[in-house]
């Protein structure tokens, strides 16, 4: 196909000149897609992000419908709208509370589409430019190739599983294999081999090689997951958002398609960067999330909720008093504000407090909720201002100076456990130092319960906490009516 004067772009395998239009275009396509990320970072800009980013993408897809000999463009035309519809429908219907099994589902669509493209670029090589004079695929293809394919796998059965336990239908808790760690390097270390005897064998060799990498890479996609346990799956979610970003990238260099490598190796970076910012903040080691089983123990205790002790419960009306007293409260929120919705009668309740001269701060741990920016995106929903919300190391040291610490649906990232009880599975773990305020006020649905991480909290046993038991919307609604 010519556009513009030149020839169709040719794959990279070719060795044939690149249309230099479609460059440019995917060279703009790219640095909008550089604009959405710089505009994610921040609830502030993070609309006219996404709006860089549709952008970008659109670019990218019609240049490649243009300047690409497509099979039968109608049907691509009705592929695209009935995906466009789906995604729709799911982006309306879609609740708060189940954003992260959401974004570990699309992680796993796009380690299968790795997985697909590479195994159609292997079956149908001609169409996609790889085939070599002398016939079969060059060794340099098919290094790419099975990279693409083992990262796309290892991201599908490792975001099915991320899905499974976000959305209940798997226990958040770890599950430890014996030898997992031996069984994962040799996995590994297979699938490394594997792909170098792919690249050498001669056309009739590859078939059993190629199936064999993709099984393993399923394989260990799975095994890597099961052993992490619940309070580490944001950043479960963050690493496999790098992984799809990288098979995308291996995918664009079999393709040749610089659109592609371009935006995998954008969310493969910065995917594998917020892991990285996420775990020194949980004081868990980088290479060990790679690892697979991190923040898992196999004599790791503190599983149970333990014996029934002494606490004391409050009712909405004796929290109102209380927070209408104070100078300053902090409010931390957790996955049971998202379950129960309760972010805009928060916001509401802040409102009334600064109306009577409280000041009021909210705290976010960087893996509150189920997903990195959960709680986040909560309070942005609910029109909070962004300068009130502040990271743990900003405002821990400010807890002594707090009134009142107003815990709301959060558990594991107060628990006093991670920094006193070594057999404890989130020992370790920076908290927010609740137990220096001066007042608790600590709302979750009732006693029996325990946080995803399975572990007991000292914090509702504390003198200075009163436990609101009760829904959190619930409970802040009838607060918010008692500060009228």
């Amino acid at each position: 196909m010519t556009v513009f004067g030149y020839t169709a772009p040719a794959h990279a395998a070719t060795g044939e000149a690149v249309n230099p239009w479609v460059a440019l275009a995917y060279l703009a396509a790219g640095v909008f897609f550089i604009l959405a990320l710089r505009g994610l970072s921040s609830p502030a800009t993070s609309r006219t992000g996404n709006r860089f980013g549709m952008i970008g993408m659109l670019i990218a897809v019609v240049t490649t419908l243009v300047t690409h000999d497509i099979a039968n463009i109608v049907e691509i035309l009705i592929a695209i709208a009935i995906g466009a519809i789906i995604g729709i429908t799911i982006a309306r219907r879609i609740a708060m509370t189940a954003m992260p099994e959401l974004v570990a589902a699309f992680h796993s669509l796009v380690g299968l589409a790795a997985v697909l493209v590479g195994w159609a670029a292997y079956l149908n090589p001609g169409a996609f430019g790889l085939l070599m004079p002398e016939g079969g695929i060059g060794a340099v293809s098919k290094v790419e190739m099975g990279l693409g394919i083992a990262i796309g796998a290892i991201t599908f059965s490792g975001s099915v599983i991320a899905f499974l336990k976000l959305s209940g239908r798997m226990s958040g808790s770890p599950i430890l294999l014996p030898a997992r760690h031996i069984i994962n390097l040799g996995t590994l270390a297979a699938i490394i081999v594997l792909t170098a005897l792919f690249a050498m064998a001669g056309p009739s060799e590859t078939m059993p090689l190629i199936i064999a990498l993709t099984v393993l890479a399923f394989v260990i996609g799975f095994l890597l997951i099961i052993p992490i346990g619940g309070a580490d799956m944001p950043v479960v979610v963050s690493m496999l958002n790098s992984y799809s970003g990288w098979a995308a990238a291996a995918m664009g260099f079999t393709l040749g398609n610089t659109a592609m490598i371009i935006t995998g190796a954008l969310v493969g970076s910065s995917g594998a960067i917020l892991s990285y910012i996420m775990c020194r903040a949980m004081n868990r080691s980088f290479l060990s999330v790679i690892a697979g089983g991190f923040g898992a123990d196999d004599s790791a205790g503190g599983g149970e909720a333990r014996e029934a002790r002494p606490y004391k419960q409050g009712s909405a009306d004796d929290a109102a008093f209380m927070l209408e007293q104070a100078d300053k409260v902090i409010i931390i929120p957790g996955y049971g504000m998202a379950v129960a919705q309760a972010q805009h009668a928060l916001r509401e309740m802040t409102d009334i407090l600064e109306e009577k001269g409280v000041e009021v701060k909210f705290a976010i741990h960087p893996v509150a909720g189920r997903m990195p920016g959960h709680m986040n995106v909560l309070l942005a929903e609910a029109s909070v201002d962004y300068d009130k919300v502040f990271e743990l190391e900003d405002i821990n040291s400010e807890f002594a100076q707090a009134d009142v610490a107003f815990i709301i649906g959060a558990n594991d990232v107060v628990n006093p456990a991670a920094k006193t009880d070594k057999s404890s599975p989130i020992y370790g773990m920076p908290v927010f130092d609740v137990d220096k305020a001066k007042q608790v006020f600590f709302i979750k649905r009732s006693m029996g319960g325990v946080g995803y991480a399975g572990v007991d909290n000292d914090v509702f046993y504390m003198d200075q906490t009163m436990m609101l038991l009760s829904d959190a919307k619930k409970m802040v609604e009838e607060i918010v009516k008692a500060l009228d």
